[in-house]
């Protein structure tokens, strides 16, 4: 559980992260391409 939720919040944090290195118009830019990256790693999180 606690290695599912790790998985989560580095997705949503490398996302954020990613986003905001490679120039993101904006924090809420960048937050957006986070969500995307969380969303992805949530769906493979409850598949798996």
């Amino acid at each position: 559980m606690i290695r599912q939720l790790g998985v989560l919040l580095a997705a949503f944090a490398g996302g954020a992260l990613l986003a905001g290195g490679l120039g993101a118009a904006s924090l809420g830019v960048a937050l957006g391409v986070g969500q995307l990256f969380f969303a992805a790693a949530l769906s493979w999180v409850l598949l798996s």
